[in-house]
């Protein structure tokens, strides 16, 4: 039988810098959600979890079970007023202590009741200047939490046509925004999500990745657009999405998922592992090419999970979208990319193709081995958190009532 060992001098000898993909694996930080370790629920029912997190603190010791599991999740995000606390300080410490940092703040500007007709957009300007303080607050426990991530999404759009005037709307928005940044320190980034529907079905006034960027050039370097992998139409290439991105220097960020019909909030590469293959694809050749601005932009990219699980459990799914988003980005490392752009500049069509299809048919698990023993944590991650009791261990400590704000899948 071939060991790891017999495994990775054959990827050597295929021409793979072993070593370089090894530190690179070790080095891929995936932040993890609050709201994803919390009850949540589907527009029909909310189904408790034994032992479901109950509390921002249960959140983040569940956000440090995966980080030492995995070794790649060293910070939680944080949803306002979800994950709202008296003492932000005190919260810090919390997770420090226990190996993380908090991360991406998000506020919600989508829940309460006067945000019926929106937010930023909304047509009175009581309710924007409501929604407009809220962000501005956030910017301040970002600051005293030592995030420098501001993820924003809106839930802002329109069901009729002719409910509210769209170029108006579009302005409220950007002149929303540009009070928010003017607050920004300079170490902080505002990361502008889009989705192309839901909750608003005739048009929301964020829908795609174009409006999102054209907003972020408005505002200013600071701003960049995020992209989650389950706020598209059908058929959407997002690779694209994310090289047209990179080449503007514009990609900040993304909200891993995964989904079959919309906005499923599925484990991440659960449906569409290759997917997931091309876009680290993309993002690779963009840190490791010519083009200095993309390159950068490649370099601080912030990768962060946003799931809401319903049916399968909170930690385990987390472990395993980590452990897929681990080992897309381990075969996006293998691809062979100088042969790949002589045989793209020769025309060889299905000689390229075959290129991206060798790395991503290799057998990554070796090297995720090896990166998990220098990290020093377990090789498979999902085996040891069965292996090791946490779920039983969780729902003896906390029971199967937990209680939480629910996610309505954003």
């Amino acid at each position: 039988m071939a060991t790891d060992r017999d495994a990775l001098k054959a990827l050597a000898e295929q021409g793979s810098d072993v070593p370089a993909a090894v530190t690179a694996l070790t080095r891929l930080a995936i932040e993890t959600p609050s709201w994803g370790y919390g009850n949540s629920g589907t527009r029909f029912a909310v189904f408790p979890w034994p032992g479901a997190a109950r509390t921002v603190w249960e959140k983040v010791d569940d956000a440090a079970l995966v980080h030492r599991l995995t070794g790649i999740c060293p910070s939680v995000a944080i949803h306002i007023p979800w994950d709202r606390v008296d003492d932000w300080q005190r919260l810090v410490v919390y997770a420090a202590e226990r190996g993380v940092r908090i991360g991406a703040v998000n506020p919600n500007v989508f829940q309460d009741d006067a945000y019926r007709l929106g937010s930023v957009c909304h047509p009175d300007p009581m309710v924007r200047r409501r929604a407009v303080a809220h962000l501005v607050e956030c910017v301040q426990i970002a600051k005293t939490v030592g995030s420098n991530l501001l993820s924003l999404w809106f839930a802002d759009g329109t069901n009729y046509a002719g409910q509210d005037d769209l170029r108006t709307r579009r302005r409220r928005l950007v002149d929303a925004l540009a009070e928010v940044y003017a607050t920004l320190p300079p170490s902080m980034r505002m990361l502008i999500e889009y989705k192309f529907f839901e909750p608003a079905f005739y048009h929301t006034d964020l829908a795609d990745w174009g409006m999102a960027s054209a907003v972020a050039v408005r505002l200013g370097p600071q701003a960049e657009v995020l992209v989650d992998l389950g706020h598209h139409a059908q058929g959407t290439n997002i690779e694209h999405i994310v090289a047209c991105l990179l080449d503007e220097g514009r990609l900040g960020g993304f909200h891993f998922n995964n989904r079959r019909y919309a906005d499923d909030d599925l484990i991440v590469g659960s449906v569409n592992p290759f997917e997931l293959f091309m876009i680290f694809h993309e993002i690779l050749s963009a840190e490791g090419g010519t083009d200095p601005r993309a390159a950068a932009c490649a370099g601080r990219i912030a990768y962060m999970i946003d799931q809401s699980h319903n049916v399968e459990g909170k930690i385990e799914p987390m472990l395993l979208s980590v452990v897929n988003i681990h080992a897309a980005y381990a075969k996006a490392l293998l691809v062979d990319r100088r042969t790949l752009a002589a045989r793209q500049a020769a025309g060889d069509v299905l000689g390229a193709h075959q290129i991206l299809l060798d790395a991503y048919h290799t057998d990554a698990r070796p090297l995720l081995r090896r990166a998990r023993e220098q990290l020093r944590v377990p090789a498979d991650p999902l085996d040891a958190f069965r292996r090791e009791g946490h779920a039983e261990r969780l729902a003896k400590a906390r029971g199967a009532q937990a209680a939480g704000a629910g996610y309505p899948g954003a």
